[in-house]
């Protein structure tokens, strides 16, 4: 449900922006040329950032890991600018359309990577960056080879690791945001305690004693340099941060919205329908409650219905029946086609991977072949646990927010989202390259579309059902805190907001403890990003409005839900333009 730093994404962005300034074949037609282009941009790609291939299923980039050092990174920004050169000497009106889609995503993703190369200094001011670059789990997670060789290709990645560090210590300003250095140090400590505890657990099954042996020595040199490297940090670096030093700016802010999302709107104008929409949100939310219980504060009902949840034991269980229930509904409502009868296996959260995690999906990448099962992991109690805890932790497991959650997830949120994308026709660049509002906003659009359906309601259609108010609060406090992420990243980074401020911004306006709302004020330092949830529902909402005028009788929703998944995972502008007659609104995405 929480989405963890996009640092990978970020890094990705810049591989792409690395391809070779090769000279163009101009007497080769558009198309050919442009097709051979992409394929070598590709190559370069996954050459520079081979974690990314590993996670798109692409295992011959097994064991390989990125060359961070200055050097390395100053080649690929001479060569971002001399391909982007390139690039812009095609025109794409000469390409056919999916050419063109690819065309235009392309040169997105080179403008962001130069901009987070250049501008927003994800190598230069972030720390997080080299903390969170090692990534062991990518081998873990799916079982597309026997596990002794998986082990090789982590043993071959853990070599990297001290050059990893050395670079870092090399490529890092003296003076850093303080939340990034600080949440370096805690994600560089956990990565050490994970290599030393639920690594070596995971690949026990290795009946190799000299792989073992192997594995044992990189395995404790990874740990120890990443122990180091937060030792660096705490002694080098922590003192000397800039509390503030997180904000992007005005001017940087745009750039993120232009590159990432292809939006022409300010930050201003985005945060001004963000506090729109929170207050008529926050109405949602009060209404729904008052059907519940008018005697009671809207968030003490709220309160009171979290206790309606699953026992330790039965929470799987109830999870899977109601996933079940929830596919049903999708289906005999005409909600969306579902292109196949695989089911996501709901299962606990790896021990690995529990860290902040409540329930996530994980769907294999789109070119994984044998390990192409896909999960729903659910974060489960631990039997250690007081009772008191446990009780507090299956309150976010209530069975109207579950619910909400799961379609998020699952039906028809990212794992329809993934199938739906795999059985198209979309191209390989449109199914590698991703929008942060796009992919987050389906998923959110998704809670919103069920219950307007009529998900959760005992009687269809009336508006006061008991049961149906319920949904419908538990998908409002989900949707109040993401439209509070985007009023505080804008205010975060382009207005001077302080975290402390940011922090009583969320508990004034989706109801969250202090110390939930700080970790949410946190998360807002090192990823603006997370405005992208609401912007991106907001934008599918917009879009399905105006593909609703322009169908007329021809409208239906399952007819709208199929055709924004038919096209890859790329901005919502682009699907605007794709879907809409009238190109004119392109750019009225919100």
């Amino acid at each position: 449900m929480k989405s963890r730093p996009r640092l990978a994404l970020l890094s990705a962005v810049l591989a792409l922006a690395a391809a070779p300034a090769l000279r163009a074949d101009t007497a080769l037609p558009p198309e050919i040329a442009f097709a051979r282009l992409t394929d070598e941009i590709l190559a370069d790609y996954f050459e520079f950032q081979p974690s990314s291939a590993v996670s798109l299923g692409l295992h011959q980039y097994d064991g390989k890991f990125t060359d961070f050092s200055r050097a390395s990174l100053d080649t690929e920004g001479k060569r971002a600018h001399a391909f982007l050169k390139r690039l812009e000497a095609i025109d794409p009106a000469t390409l056919s359309a999916p050419s063109a889609l690819d065309y235009k995503l392309l040169k997105l993703g080179m403008q962001n990577g130069l901009f987070q190369l250049e501008e927003a200094g994800i190598f230069d001011r972030n720390p997080m960056t080299y903390a969170g670059a090692f990534d062991a789990n990518v081998y873990l997670k799916r079982n597309y080879a026997p596990l002794a060789d998986r082990l090789r290709s982590i043993i071959s990645t853990e070599r990297a690791v001290p050059a990893l560090f050395a670079a870092a210590r090399a490529n890092l300003a003296e003076v850093l945001p303080k939340s990034e250095v600080e949440l370096g140090i805690v994600i560089a400590k956990g990565n050490a305690d994970f290599l030393q505890h639920d690594l070596v657990d995971a690949v026990k099954g290795v009946q190799d004693p000299a792989l073992q042996a192997e594995f044992k020595a990189t395995n404790d040199r990874a740990a120890a340099e990443m122990m180091a490297y937060a030792d660096w940090l705490e002694k080098e670096r922590l003192p000397k941060a800039n509390p503030k030093g997180y904000a992007l700016g005005e001017d940087r802010y745009r750039k993120m919205l232009a590159y990432n999302e292809a939006l022409e709107q300010t930050p201003a104008m985005i945060l001004e329908i963000g506090l729109a929409e929170l207050k008529r949100e926050q109405g949602e939310f009060a209404a729904a409650a008052k059907i519940i219980d008018p005697s009671k504060p809207p968030i003490e009902v709220f309160k009171a219905i979290q206790h309606d949840h699953p026992t330790s034991e039965s929470l799987l269980p109830d999870i899977r029946k109601h996933l079940e229930m929830i596919r049903g509904f999708m289906v005999t409502h005409n909600i969306i086609d579902i292109p196949s009868e695989v089911r996501a296996s709901v299962e606990e959260t790896p021990k690995y991977l529990r860290a902040g995690s409540f329930a996530s999906s994980d769907n294999p990448g789109p070119f994984e072949v044998l390990g192409a099962q896909a999960y729903y992991y659910v974060t489960p109690t631990e039997a250690n646990w007081p009772d008191k805890e446990k009780d507090e932790w299956l309150t976010s497991f209530n069975y109207y927010t579950a619910d909400i959650v799961s379609v998020h997830e699952v039906y028809p949120g990212h794992y329809v989202q993934a199938l739906r994308m795999n059985a198209s026709p979309a191209s390989k660049v449109q199914r590698i390259f991703g929008s942060y509002a796009y992919i987050e906003g389906w998923a959110h659009y998704c809670e919103q579309m069920a219950v307007e359906e009529g998900f959760g309601r005992e009687k269809a259609g009336d508006a006061d059902d008991l049961q149906g108010a319920k949904y419908h609060l538990a998908q409002s406090d989900e949707a109040l805190l993401r439209i509070c992420r985007l009023c505080v990243s804008i205010k975060l980074h382009t207005q001077g907001m302080s975290v402390e401020e940011a922090t009583k911004f969320f508990m004034d306006n989706c109801y969250y403890e202090e110390k939930p709302a700080h970790q949410e004020a946190l998360r807002g330092t090192f990823d603006p990003g997370y405005l992208f949830y609401t912007v991106g529902k907001l934008e599918l909402l917009k879009l399905r409005r105006d593909y609703r005028a322009q169908e007329g009788s021809n409208f239906s929703l399952k007819k709208f839900n199929d055709a924004i998944t038919d096209h890859g995972q790329g901005p919502v502008r682009f699907l605007r333009e794709i879907l809409l007659n009238d190109k004119s609104k392109a750019g009225e995405t919100l």
